[in-house]
């Protein structure tokens, strides 16, 4: 069993997950300052860390105000066109809100498909430069959930991903959501997906979390009760366990890479979900404080709910 010798750092809610990188592009993209901003993108070593940066970008209020003016200053590039599009598909998000389709009215949903039009417009912009750009591509397969595309175009655009970079994290991640039942799927397709996703990943790969978020997505989808019976399972236990001693638990795993935090707290959470409360731990000293919106935000305010699920694995560790 893990071995702790100290508490977590008090809990922050950090979109840069202590990275420099990501948190010099953030400044510079709130700042405008494009050009710094295009240098830091252009570092990124492999499609996974230029996902996780324009992931960042896209939690950049304001943006779409003044992309044009990069666009407009390199009109042969198609980086400032990407950006746009990336962008875009996290601002029609915001118009409609993180609440199910009951609860979400017309106006949001008019606003969040006029805005993932837009994005689309944008990526297949980039496409017709770039055939193979797989964060244009990635960016799809998360546009594809909001617009209802058809699932074999959906398929497509992520089959499009992975021939070029079979492991990319991020549209792994969108890919399931597609598939779940919330959205154009069922559980059944979702965790199809989400295993055989995990089966092909190697050992210390983040892609073994697929199987968490397909946990917590039928948790969460479940009403509270059979939802709670459901995720303290012996079977459900296990397969947790697994697919975390394949991943962040495994002896080769670092978190210091692109995107790790979220990926961690994903385990966190289904781990303290499930009464697994020595794993749980683990994964929250991984963390070390470092709060991020998701998982989080499904229960309610991220840090909040950080502090709350670590004070109870804490609490209940054998």
């Amino acid at each position: 069993m893990w071995l702790f010798t100290k508490r977590p750092k008090e809990p922050v809610l950090d979109p840069t997950y202590g990275d420099p990188h990501r948190k010099a592009l953030i400044r510079a993209m709130e700042k405008r300052k494009w050009k710094f901003a295009r240098e830091l993108l252009n570092m990124a070593a492999d499609p996974d860390e230029m996902a996780f940066l324009m992931e960042a970008v896209g939690g950049v209020d304001g943006v779409q105000d003044w992309i044009g003016d990069w666009i407009d200053a390199e009109p042969e590039s198609p980086l400032p066109v990407l950006v746009a599009g990336c962008h875009a598909v996290h601002w029609a998000w915001e118009a409609r809100g993180g609440k199910r389709a009951k609860y979400t009215t017309a106006a949001q949903f008019r606003g969040f498909h006029e805005r993932l039009r837009y994005a689309e417009t944008l990526l297949q912009k980039v496409l017709a430069r770039e055939p193979d750009n797989v964060t244009a591509w990635a960016w799809l397969v998360t546009s594809s959930r909001g617009l209802s595309v058809g699932s074999a175009e959906a398929r497509q655009r992520f089959e499009a991903v992975t021939r070029l970079h079979p492991g990319h994290v991020v549209a792994h991640e969108q890919r399931l959501q597609y598939l779940c039942e919330k959205w154009s799927g069922s559980h059944e397709e979702m965790f199809d997906f989400a295993r055989s996703a995990a089966t092909a990943a190697g050992p210390n790969s983040l892609l073994h979390e697929l199987v968490a978020v397909a946990h917590i997505e039928k948790w969460s989808a479940t009403d509270r009760e059979e939802g709670n019976a459901y995720i303290v399972s012996d079977e459900v236990r296990a397969e947790l366990l697994t697919a975390a001693e394949s991943s962040i638990f495994h002896p080769d795993y670092i978190p210091a890479g692109p995107g790790w935090a979220p990926r961690v707290a994903t385990f966190a959470m289904a781990l303290e979900l499930a009464d697994e409360f020595d794993a749980a731990a683990h994964a929250f000293a991984l963390l070390d404080g470092v709060v991020t919106e998701w998982p989080w935000q499904i229960l309610g305010d991220p840090v909040e709910k950080f502090t709350a699920s670590l004070d109870y694995v804490t609490t209940n560790r054998s």
